[in-house]
């Protein structure tokens, strides 16, 4: 992101003349630097943060395997400007998670992973080689059309082989063939007919018909210039804000923008949103991010009033309507109390915004909690990552690209509700412009691993800056993992809820339709920690139309995958719909008595 930033580079290689905008205060400065001595500082700094890893390596819990693993990835910026994202999917169902990395100018890439911690390249084969001509940005997984395969929605900003005017490109639509290998459906969706500056996609049902919706985050309506030149004029310019879309999905066929008819009437530098069960009531509310806020719009939380086809803005009375640079908005129910919080990644502190209950305001508690740390924080996952029953926190931090000034990732332990911030320690004290990250179970052992997404710096960096990913190499803990499929809800369950009780604990998950990271989507497999406990007691899944199962005495240390039963007819409903065909028949039967 370039986040106000204006740079402005001398044409002279031994000076660089840079002008920095940040929050609402202009700073200038000169610095005359000298080749030869800025390869002496970056040497010396390169040494610092290569010996800080070797330390780290040697006593973590999280093992860097990037190079092993066979990941070779980094998200290209264009003109300085934003992403990128990753999208856990298992586009084969052989039951291992493959990766789906946008590249922005840089080639995308489909990790397919081989079953044995490695994963294989597969981009050109399973047909990606038209999003070549894209700067990609976010992507996000969803069975659009319910035939069982997960497809692909990777959201653009421009494209690659000319210079547009803002909007600029269209999104892209890949249907899964079953075979590893996709097809470009967007045209066949109606998508093409929508051209924009778009940034992060979420899926989720939001009118309960088991066909997956999607809300897309667009950046700009409207923008003349070069993308690293963005100044105060920018942002309080009104022309330059958008809208998002709202897309209905119609029996998998198409999708129709119903942003209005929903009541969706809000602007912003959107960074995409959320669809989330915040107050308990079993359909998915939208919760929007949205950058520059102080100056431009602020994030909105919007209730969904199903079955109404109406979303409610009510972010203001509960102080959800936050004015500040929000990247993206990870949810977790972190006290394990049956309600959903939510961590928002911003510029300089970020906020642990924590729900009290129905209908009463959320409270920013970041730190009363432990994690007001002074960064620059993009993407955010809670996880279990120790597995003792109570939720933790990875954010990927990183420099505003070009400013390029490095800044380590933060792991937040959870230690009886307070957070502790252990990076370094634990071997995740990376210090690449991280953007996206996204947590899922590389060889299927129980436990979560992390992928962060790094960008190319613009200007020198004294380390490397590489996507990377981490194998959580903890042994303590049992755990649980569980994975949906849908009947009548949606073929993954995406949005639904997971509730486990053991003794006197209660734990709930969201399966991730998108959005809960910066640009990007977690697994879709429900995760629980679950420490010394050998039984889960109860566990009830409900799904987004309503629909509920339970089951009792579960097992530890698997992976339960249940399929949804279908709602059974009432005996009342059942009653009703017999007396209105008693009724239908006693008048066709009245009507042949009056022909004869």
């Amino acid at each position: 992101m370039i986040r106000n930033t204006l740079i402005k580079r001398s044409l002279n290689k031994d000076q660089k003349i840079v002008s920095i905008f940040q929050g609402e205060r202009l700073l200038n400065f000169k610095s005359v630097v000298n080749v030869s001595t800025q390869f002496i500082l970056s040497s010396i700094l390169s040494t610092f943060f290569s010996l800080s890893f070797i330390y780290c390596q040697a006593q973590s819990q999280f093992t860097n395997i990037t190079e092993q693993a066979g990941i070779e990835h980094e998200f290209g910026v264009y003109d300085g400007f934003l992403g990128g994202g990753v999208c856990v999917i298992d586009i084969n169902k052989d039951g291992f998670e493959d990766l789906y990395l946008t590249g922005g100018t840089n080639e995308d890439k489909l990790y397919l992973n081989q079953g044995d911690g490695t994963f294989k390249n597969i981009f050109t084969s399973a047909g990606f080689s038209i999003t070549n001509d894209y700067v990609t940005q976010g992507v996000a997984g969803a069975d659009v059309n319910r035939d069982g395969w997960v497809d692909l929605f990777i959201t653009t900003n421009t494209r690659n082989d000319t210079l547009l005017e803002v909007p600029r490109a269209r999104n892209l639509l890949f249907i899964n063939n079953g075979d590893s290998t996709f097809r470009d459906a967007t045209a066949d969706y109606g998508l093409d007919e929508f051209i924009s500056f778009s940034t992060g996609v979420c899926f989720g049902d939001f009118n309960a018909d088991g066909f997956p919706d999607a809300y897309i985050g667009n950046y700009f309506h409207e923008f003349k210039g070069e993308l690293n030149e963005i100044n105060d004029a920018t942002i309080v310019n009104a022309n330059s804000t958008a809208k998002g879309h709202l897309l209905l999905n119609k029996n998998g066929r198409s999708f129709e923008n119903v942003y209005e008819e929903y009541g969706l009437n809000h602007r912003g530098f959107g960074f995409g949103g959320l669809f989330t069960d915040y107050d308990n009531d079993g359909d998915l509310d939208l919760l929007v991010n949205h950058d520059f806020g102080y100056k431009a719009k602020p994030n909105y939380l919007l209730q969904n009033d199903y079955p109404k086809a109406k979303f409610e803005y009510v972010g203001k009375e509960l102080d959800m309507d936050l004015r500040i640079n929000a990247m993206t908005s990870a949810v977790g129910d972190y006290d394990n109390n049956g309600l959903l919080d939510y961590f928002i990644t911003n510029i300089r502190f970020n906020h642990f915004m924590v729900n009290q209950g129905i209908g009463k305001p959320f409270i920013n508690k970041s730190k009363e909690l432990g994690t007001k740390l002074f960064k620059i924080s993009w993407g955010a996952n809670f996880a279990d990552f120790d597995q003792d029953g109570d939720l933790d926190l990875f954010v990927a931090n990183g420099d505003l690209n070009p400013n390029c000034t490095p800044m380590n990732n933060f792991y937040f332990q959870n230690e009886g509700g307070h957070f502790k911030e252990l990076g370094s320690q634990v071997g995740l004290n990376d210090y690449g412009l991280g953007r996206g990250s996204v947590v899922f179970d590389i060889e299927n052992d129980g436990d979560l691993d992390i992928l962060v997404v790094n960008q190319t710096p613009v200007l020198a960096y004294p380390v490397p800056s590489k996507t990377l990913l981490y194998r959580n190499d903890s042994t303590s803990g049992n755990w649980l993992q569980v994975g949906l499929e849908g009947t009548q809800a949606t073929t993954r369950g995406l949005g639904a809820r997971i509730k486990i009780v053991i003794g006197d604990t209660l734990m709930i998950r969201e399966i991730d339709g998108g959005g809960s990271s910066h640009l990007s989507q977690n697994s879709t497999l429900a995760h629980f920690g679950l420490g010394a406990a050998t039984n889960v007691d109860s566990l009830l899944v409900t799904w987004p139309d309503g629909n509920q199962q339970i089951l009792i005495n579960q097992p530890v240390n698997q992976l339960l995958k249940i399929t949804e039963t279908p709602k059974k007819v009432t005996s009342g409903l059942l009653y009703g719909l017999c007396l209105i065909g008693l009724f239908g028949l006693l008048i066709l039967v009245t009507r042949w008595s009056m022909r004869g």
